[in-house]
């Protein structure tokens, strides 16, 4: 038997010490009592240590996200740390020791806790005894003032926390990725020609712009095709040529790989970041510091990176600012444009805003000056955008293969022939939303006329307002005149096992949730695809069908129309365009199932988001709608939101709407942000300002809830729910 089996001959025991351990072990244990004799640097109290002689305050903002805490707190500075706490470092205090916790003039006790240390003072407006700064974390300066400021602004905007917002904006320390030295910075070549910036308007004014060094704002309505990847990367390259960064925040991680292969096209290797969420903690934490560094001065990335610490930054982009992706979850839950917009006006850059659609905040950059469109000509995008034809109520009833197949037999048609020449997307909404009421002769949804609230109808009785709980005795559709009501449509069912039955020798794929397809070969083929996760097509897809189209607009939402809009256009802008139809290859065509009468519709078959935002804007601004209005929500119990709202010292011009009951969390299900808990009953007051009152309703709600706060923390009331800017507002 040999040795490694513990049983050799006695080569093996002289090997051993007298107390039988062997050499691996001894050494073990040696360097263990090394590092034991060595000073440690764990948090202490620094219990009669001296002071720094030069601004021995340092102002800490401690890792607390609760409101009532939203400040600065002072500690001393021992002698030892001196050199290392500097502003913008990560340190730990001790927080929590009372007035009673003294000894030789310095508190003692307390927690430790996280912070950032914000600046070094002379002197203390405190008037008592301070504690001592327990450790320094890392001599690494994470915290810039540029981002302090930012990340304040968004606070105040949102009525959160600071520490809560730097959460999101400083990724947490990994220590392996912060002792390794970030790369040396790249060059940057001269500016890239205009390339396809030439199909827009003022896309060449645009890139020179850039280039010289100007701060341009532009909201860009994309032409269909693959062409706005690069497109977006040669922007940041005029940026990077005049001396400054830029930033992109894109939707997802596909888009993001998509930005990333072009930027490296036309830069080279190494000279922009990539910053996402699903990207590991080591390898996040280094691309963040080689930014943080200045190592490099490009950024794209998902939301992650809406506060990436570009270096003189030049440029902030956005990509799809209507998708959901955008919105943070997590308090204060900011969104992607807001903070760009905010960083915009601070840093003085320029602002790029682009989509296939338009969302009625880009409309409204535009309509108040703030930003100029950036556009294709009527030729240019009839050329780039495929065919669109309407199938409505009055084609299906007449159509005797849609009431058998549920299908009509022009989608038949469009995929028989589209498949002749390439793929064929199929788009598949999801299911799952609140039926709500809508005119059952024109299909306009049917709105309060007390606040303009969505309607839903209960098992007895008058339709009521989800927005303020009244009533609708008498109502009637102020677009036809119908007095009548109908139950919007809420889905539905089409599945790849239906299509594949119906084409049995094209092979079928699938992409959803659970599966994510990023791109599909240019074969025949029909990918069955959700809103969102529509795979990219080599040569573009060679027809479409947008089915089911009242599941979206249906929805029970106030963007309805404007997001329906928006995830048919992302779809159908993956297929040819008319462009080709004169070059020889077929162009392609688009299918959608939905009333060819209704607004969203009519944009799609002209290719005009930009008309049906401008109209909505026009409408949300005599209704008092947001984006024209702020509005906010409280959610909680009804005791909760009433001692709220009572508490609160809302300004004079405030409207509270509601409030109404929130839907039951069922047991066992996942609990969204701001959902009531599984199985208690909440409801829910939105309250509305006009423009100008924004801050003041921000300030308002945020002191109500630190002062709620406080309280609940001694045993005393409820928490409720704030958030600024609800999504689903119905």
């Amino acid at each position: 038997m040999s040795s490694e089996n513990g049983q050799g001959s006695g080569g093996a025991d002289e090997a051993r010490g007298a107390d039988g351990a062997p050499p691996e072990q001894l050494a073990l244990i040696r360097e263990s009592v090394r590092q034991a004799k060595a000073p440690r640097a764990k948090p202490r109290t620094w219990r009669g240590a001296a002071l720094a002689k030069e601004l021995p305050v340092a102002r800490v903002l401690v890792d607390k996200g609760v409101l009532h805490l939203d400040r600065y707190f002072d500690y001393a500075v021992p002698e030892e740390l001196d050199a290392e706490a500097q502003p913008g470092v990560r340190v730990r205090v001790r927080f929590g020791a009372g007035r009673h916790r003294v000894r030789d003039g310095r508190r003692e006790g307390g927690g430790l806790i996280d912070g950032f240390l914000v600046e070094r003072l002379a002197e203390s407006d405190y008037s008592g005894p301070l504690a001592a700064l327990a450790q320094v974390v890392s001599p690494e300066v994470v915290l810039s003032e540029e981002l302090l400021s930012l990340a304040r602004a968004v606070a105040d905007r949102y009525a959160g926390s600071l520490a809560d917002v730097l959460q999101l904006a400083v990724p947490p320390r990994n220590a392996r990725a912060e002792k390794a030295a970030s790369p040396a910075a790249l060059p940057v070549g001269g500016a890239p020609d205009a390339g396809s910036w030439g199909r827009y308007e003022r896309g060449g004014a645009f890139l020179e712009a850039l280039a010289s060094g100007g701060a341009p704002r532009a909201v860009w309505n994309a032409l269909p095709g693959p062409e706005w990847s690069g497109e977006l990367a040669r922007a940041v390259g005029a940026t990077l040529a005049s001396g400054r960064g830029a930033l992109v925040v894109l939707p997802d991680g596909r888009a993001v790989a998509r930005v990333d292969a072009a930027l490296t096209a036309l830069l080279g290797e190494g000279r922009h970041a990539v910053l996402t969420a699903d990207a590991g903690p080591e390898k996040r934490y280094r691309e963040w510091l080689a930014v943080r560094r200045g190592a490099v001065r490009a950024v794209v990335g998902t939301r992650a990176a809406m506060f990436a610490p570009v270096r003189d930054l030049g440029l902030v982009a956005l990509w799809d600012d209507g998708d959901d992706s955008h919105s943070e979850p997590h308090a204060p839950q900011p969104h992607a444009r807001e903070v760009l917009l905010l960083r915009a006006a601070q840093d003085k850059c320029a602002f790029l805003l682009g989509s296939w659609s338009c969302t009625v905040e880009a409309a409204q950059l535009v309509e108040s000056g703030w930003a100029r469109p950036l556009v294709a000509g009527r030729e240019q995008v009839r050329g780039a955008a495929p065919l669109v034809r309407t199938v409505g109520d009055g084609d299906l009833a007449r159509d005797e293969a849609a009431r058998a197949a549920r299908l009509p037999s022009l989608a038949w048609q469009v995929v028989r022939d589209g498949l002749k020449h390439g793929p064929v997307l199929v788009q598949v909404p999801r299911r799952g939303y609140v039926p709500r009421l809508a005119c059952a002769r024109c299909r306009e949804p049917a709105r309060c006329r007390h606040c303009a609230g969505p309607l839903e109808a209960r098992d007895a009785g008058a339709p009521w307002c989800v927005w303020c709980g009244r009533e609708e005795t008498g109502w009637h559709c102020p677009e036809c005149g119908g007095f009548r009501l109908r139950a919007q449509i809420v889905g539905a069912r089409r599945t790849a096992e239906e299509l594949g039955r119906a084409f049995p020798a094209v092979p079928v794929r699938t992409s959803g949730r659970e599966h994510v397809l990023d791109t599909v070969p240019g074969a025949p083929a029909l990918v069955v695809s959700t809103p969102g996760a529509e795979p990219v097509a080599e040569g573009g897809y060679a027809a479409a069908l947008l089915l089911d189209g009242w599941a979206m607009l249906g929805r029970p939402d106030l963007r309805a129309g404007e997001d329906a809009l928006r995830r048919w256009m992302a779809a159908a802008a993956l297929v040819r365009g008319q462009g080709l139809r004169g070059e020889g290859a077929p162009g392609g065509t688009v299918v959608v199932v939905a009333e060819p009468t209704l607004r969203p519709v009519q944009a799609l078959v002209r290719w005009d988001p930009v008309g049906h935002a401008v109209r909505e804007l026009a409408e949300r601004a005599e209704l008092g709608f947001p984006p024209v209005s702020r509005m906010a929500s409280v959610s909680g119990t009804a005791e909760a939101v009433a001692g709220f709202l009572g508490a609160a010292e809302l300004p004079g011009d405030a409207e509270v709407l509601g409030p109404v009951p929130l839907p039951v969390t069922a047991v066992g299900r996942p609990r969204r942000a701001g959902a009531p808990p599984p199985g208690e009953q909440w409801e829910r007051a939105l309250v509305r300002v006009p423009p100008g009152s924004g801050a003041a309703l921000a300030a308002a709600l945020k002191a109500a809830q630190a002062a709620r706060m406080a309280r609940a923390g001694r045993g005393g009331e409820e928490s409720v729910w704030v958030r600024i800017d609800p999504p689903d507002i119905g």
